[in-house]
């Protein structure tokens, strides 16, 4: 398509827009139908650039088209029918079209350049029907077309020259001035001149005009005088797509925060003034300010703006530093926000285009680098339009989303005062080590004699290898050639990067030598030492047991025998014992004054950790000048410098404490199931290694532990596969464990059970770590108490290093135990427990049990850790899609034995969410666990509160049933720890009882009693009022002041009883002083209600309330342990629990 194919074309797709304007309506309709007439070349590339107006895509359409005519990727002329089926004739018709209207006329000239250039074929139509070219001009070997002179084919029709076409020529007149044209005909090559558009003389363009500068000139000098309307200021700004953006080096693009909004930036030195688009500029929570003069913006394509308003004082964060700028709101395409020379000329910032990074000086020691976009590797593959086209042919489509994973290469000269210290971080080892503190030596045992093997058998490539690594440790001088009687073999191991390790098996060797025995230090000892810290920098030393000599005397055992020779270690080799502890104890002795103040080590890594930048950057360079004094050689690319979060020793530590390292959380995620016992001790000891972010962990993972016992029968059942399960999702989503702050407030949570012991350290709300393990074999045989003094000691012996010498709190729910250090008689083993307790300044306290009164009960710490509570809420939503699964596994053939459904499968009925149901409710299989999903919720949430067994069935069949579900709900029931603890049994007294008369409306009868002697809530209240019915057994329970006066109880009534239920007939209520007064006789009166006070020291009269009351405080009480904070808090749930459970004296739930 030729540059005026393109002009007629668009003109006829703007006539068609007008004459049905339903068609393209909306705009993106437009653009399609429009894309759709462009030839394949031209629409894919506009099509990529995703452009939103139909002007935008005119636009860039003409311009690709030029280019590719210019390039000669497209003729000029195209005879051929168009793609809306024109015929060639009615082509060069709209070709003669002008853009101002005018109709074309075919001068003589042109038609008969025309025949001259048409193909032999189109020139035999016109006059004869068949045959070749008749004519008498000669075939041109440029264009393959008859006709006479020079071909002209290529070459501007305006002034004949070549590299332009004649809509971009800039000649005055046209070359063939012999010719002679109509009228008409030059009228319109006068108009297609392409003079200036300001002053319409030939020569410059409208940019250059002098008229315009002169004008722009006089507007500056006289105000509002000049000659041009338009007298504001005047700005300019780039017009370019975000695609075209990312992937042109020399624009630099970004995303970044713009007050609380992540918006696309484009750093332009071609705009004057900052700009933010319309839509932007809305969605800030600042007030534009006017302008004082009218700011006419002009853009990059020709067109004009005007704005009037500016937003100043945005918040723009650049690189974490936040910088002030005041931005005019116009309309913008693809970018949100374009930074004009008024805010790079402000903080002088540079920008370096092929690196697309803005460099702005004088922020600290160090420019500010702000790194915008980097360039796209792939460009548009396939447009939207064939996209879509190929997709309503059926074809597949596969997104492919490619990334690149180099990484840039780390480079000495970016990290601050590392620079400074090049000879740290050599390539290789300079040589032989010096002589230092310490040397490896190997001491045998007594009567050990010289032991030689002989070499293994190596492939071609290991012996290449092998002869390659010999040499360098030759020319190094780490080896030398040996006559020693010792003599190990070499083998390879092959390193994640492909290349081999030279090995010495030296395991003969170290049978028969004495053992190091130097203290590697604890890793949570380590761990302690971080506690503060937020800046942290990883020194990795390079070789470092090649960097320590052997002693002398012992150089002759570290011996090898290859093929090509026998040698000898100068310096410390791989493999040998003693080697790991000798190493540490150089390092400590180089690192001594800085040790448990800034720095870890830990063998061959160093560890340099501070609490603010300062810091670091002096700590840096104590260790870094140390190391250069030692000689001792690091290896830059394993080294990190100025991180705030750092991967060490299998963890990863920040300043909120430390975490899992998710890579090894992954390959416990992907783990498949054990199949033998050595499997399962491998992923217990994978696992075990993170057993302190995990509570109870050796109680999950019992059932695995067992089967790993000599003599038990290896059988992988449903109580592994849920403890397998149970500690993977454990270890995925394992808490965040705090450092401790100081050697103040640590609190121990202590518990023991038939299954094993656990504890909790715990320092100011924060957990410190998770300590459990399983009974040993003696200890089942242990009484209760022994048990949990047992727990007890447990805990201090593990976290002795944090509680040795400092105060601490130790909760137990024995409660013998704090009288422990009064009892008189006690047996040998707590005898010597005691005597290690004597050794701590704590003191024991206890969890009330059942036989306490309801103050003590809510009086207790909270303990509960607030991550069950959110583990709790995430599991409703999911439910009926984990029992629809669990339905489906549950019947297949090898899982439905399991089931025990026998009769009942033929009542299953499938409805139409897909799950199955029995009579109306829900089936729960027993595959998956769900059923002890569905009894925690029931029995644990805060919508229950702990029902009895009977009230708790009533409330699960409703909606779920399994076989043998009331028998399964009592024994989870009876096996409840809170249960056990708060409920105290009741029976039905003995004796003949009188039943007061049974009301005939709900709330015409009622009785209450108070609860008093509660601890303090925030609110000031101490005493719980309870109002029952007698009829429907609802209550209400008021939390009230026990001081509290008659007109404030008299207020609370009418509230939430008499405005309520209206009246009651008859209250029966104790002797309480309250009831008793004359102010409270004197008001029922008035209402007309009885009151029946009870008999002096006979509380069955008000049975109703006193058995409400029970039920109260049991149910505080288990809301206390279970949820913490204040009963204040829990007092609506109770009532809301209470009034809709079941009660057995109506046989269903009232409300």
């Amino acid at each position: 398509m030729s540059g005026s194919e393109i002009e007629a074309y668009t003109k006829r797709s703007h006539e068609l827009a007008l004459l049905c304007p339903t068609m393209v309506d909306p705009p993106y309709k437009r653009i399609e139908l429009y894309l759709k007439g462009l030839v394949p070349e031209i629409q894919s590339h506009v099509t990529s650039a995703r452009l939103t107006t139909i002007q935008q895509v005119v636009q860039l359409a003409h311009r690709l088209t030029d280019q590719a005519v210019e390039q000669n990727k497209l003729p000029k002329r195209i005879g051929a029918a168009t793609t809306s089926g024109a015929s060639s004739g009615d082509k060069r018709k709209w070709d003669g079209t002008s853009s101002r209207g005018s109709t074309s006329v075919q001068t003589q000239s042109q038609q008969r350049k025309t025949d001259d250039h048409k193909s032999p074929s189109q020139q035999s139509s016109g006059g004869q029907s068949h045959g070749g070219y008749k004519g008498n001009h000669p075939k041109c070997n440029r264009c393959s077309l008859h006709h006479s002179g020079p071909c002209t084919r290529g070459n501007c029709h305006r002034c004949n020259k070549p590299g332009h076409v004649a809509k971009d020529c800039r000649s005055a007149y046209p070359v063939n001035q012999n010719r002679q044209q109509p009228q008409q005909n030059q009228r319109q090559q006068q108009g297609n001149n392409k003079g200036c558009f300001q002053c319409g003389a030939e020569g410059h363009f409208k940019k250059d005009c002098p008229q315009l500068n002169q004008n722009n000139n006089n507007n500056q000098g006289n105000g509002n005088n000049g000659n041009n309307n338009n007298n504001g200021a005047r700005g300019r700004v780039f017009v370019i797509g975000q695609g075209e953006a990312r992937n042109d080096p020399n624009v630099v693009t970004g995303k970044f925060l713009l007050d609380d909004f992540y918006v696309t930036v484009l750093f332009d030195s071609g705009a004057d003034t900052s700009y933010v688009s319309l839509e932007v500029s809305k969605m800030l929570k600042r007030t534009p300010t006017p302008l004082s003069d009218k700011h006419t913006v002009e853009l990059a394509n020709g067109k004009s703006l005007e704005a009037s308003h500016v937003v100043k004082g945005c918040q723009l964060i650049l690189a974490n530093q936040t910088f002030s700028i005041d931005l005019i709101p116009i309309v913008l395409g693809s970018f949100d926000v374009v930074i004009g020379m008024d805010w790079l000329s402000q903080h002088r910032a540079e920008i370096l285009c092929n690196e697309k990074i803005v460099r702005v000086p004088g922020l600290g020691s160090e420019p500010l680098m702000i790194r915008g976009d980097k360039r796209s590797a792939v460009e548009n593959i396939i447009s939207l339009l064939k996209a879509q086209k190929c997709l309503r042919k059926g074809h597949t489509a596969i997104l492919a989303l490619v990334t690149d994973t180099t990484e840039k290469e780390k480079k000495l000269e970016d990290f601050p005062v590392v620079r400074d210290y090049p000879e740290v971080f050599p390539e290789e080892l300079p040589g032989l080590p010096p002589h230092r503190q310490v040397e490896f030596q190997i001491d045998l045992a007594p009567g050990a004699a010289p032991v030689a093997r002989a070499p293994y058998r190596l492939a071609p490539s290991e012996l290449e290898e092998l002869s390659t690594q010999l040499q360098e440790l030759l020319d190094k001088g780490f080896i030398r050639p040996s006559s020693s009687p010792w003599g190990a073999p070499v083998l390879f191991v092959k390193k994640k990067d492909g290349t081999f390790r030279m090995c010495i098996d030296y395991r003969e060797l170290n049978k028969v030598t004495v053992k190091n025995r130097y203290p590697l230090p604890r890793i949570d000892d380590l761990f302690d030492q971080l506690q503060g810290s937020s800046y942290y920098s990883k020194i990795d030393l390079r070789s470092g047991y090649h960097q320590l000599r052997v002693r002398e005397e012992d150089v002759s055992k570290t011996a090898f025998r290859t093929r090509y020779g026998h040698y000898e270690f100068l310096v410390m080799p791989f493999g040998l014992t003693n080697a790991p502890a000798v190493f540490m104890d150089l390092m400590n002795r180089v690192c001594k004054p800085y040790l448990d103040k800034f720095v870890i080590v830990f063998i061959d890594d160093i560890l340099i950790y501070s609490k603010s930048k300062e810091e670091h950057e002096q700590h840096l360079r104590l260790i870094l000048e140390l190391l250069r004094k030692e000689q001792l050689y690091a290896k830059f690319s394993k080294c990190d410098f100025w991180l705030r979060e750092v991967h060490f020793l299998g963890h990863v530590v920040n300043k909120d404490g430390i975490h899992v390292d998710p890579s090894k959380v992954e390959s416990i995620k992907n783990w498949p199931a054990p199949r033998t016992p050595k499997e399962i001790r491998q992923f217990l000891g994978l696992a075990g290694y993170y057993r302190r972010f995990i509570k109870d962990f050796s109680k999950i993972a019992q059932p695995l532990t067992l089967l790993t016992q000599k003599g038990v029968v290896y059988h992988w059942g449903n109580a592994q596969e849920l403890a397998f399960q149970h500690l993977k999702d454990r270890l995925c989503s394992a808490p965040i464990l705090s450092l401790p702050e100081g050697t103040d407030d640590f609190v121990v949570y202590c518990d023991a059970s038939i299954q094993g012991l656990g504890c909790v350290l715990m320092q100011r709300d924060k957990v410190i770590a998770y300590a459990s393990r399983q009974l040993k074999v003696h200890e089942k045989n242990y009484t209760t108490h022994d048990l949990e003094l047992g727990a007890v000691v447990f805990a201090l012996k593990l976290w002795r290093h944090y509680l040795y010498g400092t105060k601490c709190a130790i909760y137990t729910d024995h409660r013998s135990l704090e009288h422990i250090f009064k009892q008189k008689e006690l047996n040998m083993r707590q005898r010597r427990w005691v005597e290690l307790l004597n050794d701590y300044e704590c003191s024991i306290r206890y969890h009330p049990g059942k036989a306490n009164v309801v103050a003590d009960a809510l009086s207790r710490k909270d303990t509960t850790p607030k991550r069950v509570r959110a583990l709790q809420l995430t599991i409703h939503s999911s439910l009926p899609s984990q029992i629809r699964a669990a339905q489906i596994e549950a019947l297949k053939p090898e899982n439905v034995r399991t089931e025990a459904l026998r009769g009942s499968r033929q009542r299953l009925e499938q409805k139409e969410d897909g799950a199955y149901y029995v009579t109306g409710r829900i089936w729960v299989p027993h595959y998956g666990d769900l059923r002890e999903l569905v009894m925690d919720e029931a029995h644990k949430s805060r919508y229950s509160v702990h029902p009895g067994s009977d009230k708790m069935y009533h409330d699960i069949k409703t909606t779920y049933w399994w076989p043998s579900m009331k028998a399964h709900i009592a024994t989870y029931v009876s096996k409840c720890l809170t249960c056990a603890r708060v409920k105290t049994e009741y029976q039905k007294p003995s004796g003949l009882l009188q039943q007061p008369e049974i009301p005939q409306w709900k709330w015409e009868q009622i009785s209450m009693d108070f609860v008093t002697g509660l601890p303090r809530s925030q609110r000031g209240n101490d005493t719980i009022w309870v109002i029952v019915d007698r009829l429907t057994k609802s209550a209400h329970f008021l939390a009230i002041k026990e001081t509290d006066k008659f007109s404030t109880l008299a207020e609370i009534y009418l509230k939430e009883v008499v405005s309520r239920h209206g009246v009651p007939t008859s209250i029966i209520s104790d002797r309480d002083a309250r009831f008793t007064s004359e102010l409270w006789q004197a008001m029922h009166k008035s209402f007309g209600s009885r009151l029946d006070m009870s008999t002096a020291y006979h509380p069955q009269t008000d049975g109703q309330s006193e058995r409400t009351i029970q039920t109260l405080e049991d149910m505080l009480r288990a809301c206390v342990i279970d949820f913490g904070n204040s009963w204040e808090r829990h007092l609506p749930l109770v009532e809301f629990s209470y009034n809709n459970s079941y009660h057995t004296s109506w046989d269903f739930i009232i409300h």
